[in-house]
This record gives structure tokens, C-alpha cells and sequence, in this order.
């Protein structure tokens, strides 16, 4: 398989992940929202680490290095954010200061 064929192929199956992936993640409900960025923060921890692996590897060439740096950058964007928007949310599961917990006998 030549180098060209090879780049067409891979780029052909990471639009197809892009699709699938749109496609997964649009049927979510918002009750299985916080579960599931938990664990693309944990799948993006990942994608850090290996790209900082590559990046401090030796013989690599400038689109080695450009991917590397744009993965660790990216991958730690999606991270902090995805921390910050679950953070977020389960805020909103906390009791407010000052206001009385549901009685014990209660049906929820």
C-alpha cells in the first residue's frame, strides 16, 4: 500500500469516527451526560499522555511534532473543560445552603 492510499485510508476512517461519534453522542440523554464526559476526560487523559509520548521521542519529523503539540494542547483543552462542565453540573445536585432536606418518611 503506497503512502498516499494509506493517508486516504486513515483519513476516510477518522470521518467516519467523526460521523459515528456525532451520531452516538446526539442520542444521549442529559441523565447519562456527566457519566459519559467522565469518561472521555479519562480517554483524553490518555490521548495527553501519548501525545506527549511522541512528542519526546527522538526522530520525528515537523508533522510528527505539529500533531503531538496539537494533541497534547487539544486533549488538554477537552480535559479542563470537560472538568469544568461536569463540576457544573453536579453542582446543581447540591442542596442550597439553608434549606431543609425532604422528610425521611417521604416517597422520593
Amino acid at each position: 500500500m503506497s503512502h498516499n492510499q494509506l493517508l486516504v485510508f486513515e483519513l476516510t476512517i477518522l470521518v467516519l469516527a467523526i460521523f459515528v461519534g456525532f451520531e452516538v453522542i446526539s442520542k444521549v440523554p442529559t441523565l447519562l451526560h456527566t457519566p459519559l464526559m467522565s469518561g472521555t476526560n479519562a480517554i483524553h487523559g490518555i490521548v495527553v499522555v501519548g501525545a506527549m509520548l511522541v512528542l519526546g521521542s527522538g526522530h520525528k519529523g515537523a508533522f510528527a511534532w505539529v500533531i503531538g503539540f496539537l494533541a497534547v494542547v487539544l486533549g488538554s483543552a477537552n480535559v479542563v473543560g470537560g472538568f469544568v462542565v461536569t463540576d457544573r453540573m453536579l453542582e446543581m445536585f447540591k442542596r442550597k445552603p439553608g434549606s431543609e432536606p425532604p422528610p425521611k418518611n417521604s416517597n422520593y
